[in-house]
């Protein structure tokens, strides 16, 4: 948001409206967990994220991403690489450390929740979730792994057809879904000002789903 907001503020109404899998976790556990499963006070509860980035500090001191009631969704984040110094300091050893079983706090998650993380992640489960609703069968890709979208080179791009759709979507029959992942700032500015060029000539940009 906040790259958007000073590089390319034109473009916001363009944006996702909704808050990163750190916050949407925070909404969750302030909210339904704590109302609907605890039954506790969420003034009670404190939530603490490791993230890999430092941007993240700041994501959770945005006004807009509290609580009805005023609580910060997040209300510490600490980077891998800070988490990584603490435990050296506690001289705490990670791979020699009893197993344990997760926390089931609300149930199983999806293979998507699983992908949300990495680059091409949030494009690929957003893709899954579109095409199924759209045509009611899965995706045409073995094991439901969109390739194209996945990895870490700087760019990546991938083109979808909407075929045989149920009748609720029949407008999108034949439709080709046009996508893009940039992995890193750089690259993001790269698509960006592609996205801009084909504003100011008054065209559409060349993508429908575009992820940062």
């Amino acid at each position: 948001i906040m790259y958007a907001e000073k590089n390319f503020p034109d473009m916001l109404d363009h944006l996702s409206t909704c808050m990163s899998p750190m916050q949407m976790l925070g909404s969750l556990t302030k909210g339904y967990w704590a109302k609907k499963v605890k039954k506790i006070d969420p003034k009670n509860i404190v939530t603490v994220a490791i993230m890999p980035c430092t941007a993240k500090k700041a994501e959770k001191e945005r006004p807009n991403m509290k609580t009805d009631e005023g609580y910060k969704l997040t209300d510490y984040v600490l980077t891998t690489r800070e988490l990584a110094k603490m435990l050296k300091q506690a001289n705490i050893d990670p791979t020699k450390l009893p197993g344990t079983k997760f926390d089931k706090v609300m149930g199983e998650s999806t293979g998507a929740a699983v992908i949300f993380g990495v680059t091409g992640g949030v494009m690929e489960a957003a893709l899954r979730t579109a095409y199924e609703v759209i045509t009611g069968r899965e995706v045409p890709f073995k094991n439901l792994n969109i390739e194209p979208v996945r990895g870490m080179e700087g760019i990546r791009e991938a083109a979808i057809k909407l075929e045989n759709v149920t009748e609720k979507y029949k407008a999108f029959e034949g439709v080709t879904v046009k996508v893009a992942v940039a992995h890193g700032p750089a690259n993001a500015r790269k698509l960006m000002e592609v996205v801009k060029q084909a504003k100011l000539a008054g065209q559409p940009a060349p993508w429908h789903f575009i992820e940062i």
